[in-house]
């Protein structure tokens, strides 16, 4: 049921998830402007309400450094190069967000970013500043899904809300099996036992030992990040128990 213009917000602070390959947009590669303008108003309709936003942002549409790994480089080399790439992403969303916003990065590059600090991100947050987070988690083999858990954690978020393609999680690709089923509530087991592609294995356990919920939603649909803030079941949602 979706809350009334009177009724608080269902969540305090979140740390959206976009992956790189959301900005691109139709272009499939680099940075697609409008796509950063719709993101960054639909970040500060979630702003007006009183709401702490925190993002991480993949950099898939520029460099992908498990794939390079695979083609024969060294994986340490790829990763960072591809913590770079979330570097660029960050600042172009920052350029585009139309909001107040602080993009802090897990590699130090005091020209364009401000070091990761955990106490001066929550101090943004608190004046109502969005915080980018930008290099992953600053080491090679982690993902970008990982360095969202621990960044939601690290802040005391309330939960992370996972932007795809899709309107939440299925038990298989719905765009292979025509038969694959929707859940709109999963458990952390079930989706570790089940192999779900919500996030990776890393991500998903740290988020089930600090019990943090993960909204998985369509980015594509305008407003779903304002109807989850303010209750309505969009998406899927994995908790403890369902």
């Amino acid at each position: 049921m979706a809350a009334d213009a009177a009724s608080p917000p269902a969540y305090r602070r979140i740390v959206l998830k976009l992956s790189g390959e959301a900005l691109a947009g139709s272009q499939g590669y680099g940075v697609d402007p409008a796509v950063l303008v719709r993101i960054g108003a639909e970040v500060r309709e979630v702003i007006d309400l009183g709401v702490q936003v925190a993002i991480v942002i993949g950099g898939g549409n520029i460099f992908r450094g498990l794939a390079a790994s695979a083609g024969g480089m060294d994986r340490s080399t790829a990763d960072y190069m591809g913590m770079l790439a979330t570097v660029i992403n960050a600042l172009a969303l920052q350029e585009k967000a139309g909001c107040q916003t602080r993009v802090l990065s897990a590699i130090e590059m005091r020209a364009v970013a401000e070091p990761y600090i955990r106490r001066r991100a929550i101090r943004h947050l608190e004046k109502g500043r969005v915080v980018i987070f930008a290099a992953g988690t600053g080491n090679p083999f982690f993902t970008t899904d990982t360095a969202g858990a621990l960044r939601a954690v690290e802040i005391g978020a309330d939960a992370i809300m996972k932007a795809t393609k899709v309107d939440g999680i299925y038990s298989a690709d719905p765009a292979r099996d025509k038969n694959a089923e929707r859940l709109p509530k999963v458990t952390y087991i079930e989706v570790l036992n089940r192999r779900l592609e919500v996030m990776d294995t890393t991500a998903i356990s740290l988020c089930m030992d600090n019990k943090l919920p993960i909204v998985v939603f369509d980015l594509n649909r305008s407003g779903n990040i304002k109807r989850i803030v303010c209750g309505e079941p969009v998406g899927s949602v994995v908790t403890a128990s369902v």
